[in-house]
């Protein structure tokens, strides 16, 4: 399948923009949630790119930086997959799956850019002593549009060569361990809920965690309520934080209005 020009330059800008927005924008328009559709909808397959763009969070959900560890990441690999599921007709779980390569390589190009600029903290920190906030400005422009020049040409390289050699690889793979990329790529999302699960449960959560499991398969059981089961979930989860919410100001009201034993006397005092 061909593509114009204006797509090609679009994808570009569009990964230029995600890959600075991953560390210096709204640090959110980087979510393969949000990159899967603006992709999908360059490309004409709107519905694809919800799709491939879903599952690609789902999997890397649980994923973060640690200091300067890097996860597979999460602009080339969610961008990557859409175009893949995209132009080579691919299924969003094989599709998440053949992506993760290109996750690699960029967190490959994220670890060697933050390498090679850790040197240039020394010159900020000499325009820091001489009051130049200007210089440091200046330094963070250049970082930043490295960054997003680098993953943008991969990404669009990548494009533009998929059409010609994609097919070859992909028909190249047998079907054994196509199914086996699907399948591998279908569990990824889960284990993105149990990295994420390891880090934020706590004893005082699992009871919020096992009653949206059970509504979730009381409400999918349902046909009728199927279609809108993620907005019925939504707002049973609002509705149970909100009233969790109200419970503890109204504790936290009560204990502050209570005041100290020293306020209102003691025992001793004969009181």
């Amino acid at each position: 399948m061909d593509y114009s020009w204006i797509q090609i330059l679009l994808v570009f800008i569009v990964t230029f923009v995600a890959a600075i927005d991953q560390f210096d924008f709204l640090e959110s328009l980087y979510q393969p949630i949000v990159m899967g559709p603006v992709i999908g909808l360059i490309l004409g397959d709107l519905q694809t790119g919800l799709i491939v763009g879903g599952t690609y969070q789902l999997m890397t959900i649980g994923n973060m930086p640690v200091g300067g560890a890097q996860p597979p990441n999460a602009v080339i690999g969610g961008i990557m997959a859409t175009i893949l599921a995209i132009t080579l007709h691919l299924e969003p779980t094989a599709a998440v799956a053949v992506a993760i390569p290109f996750a690699l390589l960029g967190q490959y190009t994220v670890t060697l850019l933050f390498t090679l600029m850790s040197p240039v903290m020394s010159v900020a920190d000499d325009y820091a002593h001489k009051a130049d906030p200007k210089g440091i400005v200046k330094i963070n422009y250049m970082a930043m549009g490295i960054l997003g020049l680098v993953f943008a040409v991969i990404v669009t390289l990548f494009f533009i060569g998929g059409a010609s050699f994609g097919d070859k690889v992909v028909a190249a793979i047998p079907t054994w361990l196509m199914n086996g990329l699907s399948a591998a790529g279908g569990m990824m999302r889960y284990v993105g809920f149990a990295i994420l699960l390891k880090v934020m449960v706590s004893k005082e959560m699992w009871g919020f965690y096992l009653t949206g499991f059970a509504l979730a398969c009381i409400v999918t059981a349902n046909e009728a309520l199927s279609g809108p089961a993620l907005l019925i979930l939504a707002f049973i989860g609002f509705g149970l934080a909100f009233w969790d919410y109200q419970i503890q100001s109204k504790m936290k009201t009560a204990n502050a209005g209570a005041g100290s034993a020293d306020d209102y006397g003691d025992e001793e005092d004969g009181i």
